[in-house]
């Protein structure tokens, strides 16, 4: 998998869609039940939408019910960073990917107590889906063992 180069903004705002740019770039969060991977179930990777590097694969996704894609744990923890947010009245673990610091989403301590108790609840706008099936072709090969359950 060849390095994606980073964007700026201005950069980012020709390449991006008007949703995926007010998310990554402006913390935005899209609607529940209204976006590309809330209830997605085909087996593949979830990559950075800017930089292309693996974030989450689908082993860790779950239904939480909110209608946002949720997952357990991102594929590797160096992937992502975490800081804390304070738009709202209480302060939140937002997540971002550390490749392009694009905004992710956020992570909280409600998901499945048997995987760790984490629902990273992610913002389909960040993310861009590579089917198994293209993870050879497209230069996730190394990712396949995480398939072979």
């Amino acid at each position: 998998m060849k390095d994606q180069p980073k964007l700026n903004k201005e950069e980012l705002k020709k390449v991006l869609t008007e949703r995926e740019y007010q998310v990554i770039c402006n913390e935005g969060t899209e609607p529940p039940f209204q976006n590309e991977y809330w209830n997605h179930k085909e087996p593949g990777l979830y990559v950075d939408r800017v930089t292309l590097k693996p974030l989450f694969c689908s082993i860790h996704k779950f239904d939480s019910g909110t209608g946002w894609p949720s997952f357990t744990r991102p594929i590797k923890e160096d992937m992502i960073k975490t800081t804390t947010d304070f738009k709202l009245i209480y302060p939140r673990t937002e997540v971002r990917s550390f490749s392009s610091d694009a905004h992710l989403g956020h992570v909280f301590n409600d998901g499945p107590r048997e995987e760790g108790g984490l629902r990273f609840c992610i913002n389909s706008a960040s993310l861009k889906f590579i089917p198994l099936h293209e993870l050879e072709e497209k230069g996730y090969g190394e990712y396949l063992k995480l398939f072979n359950r």
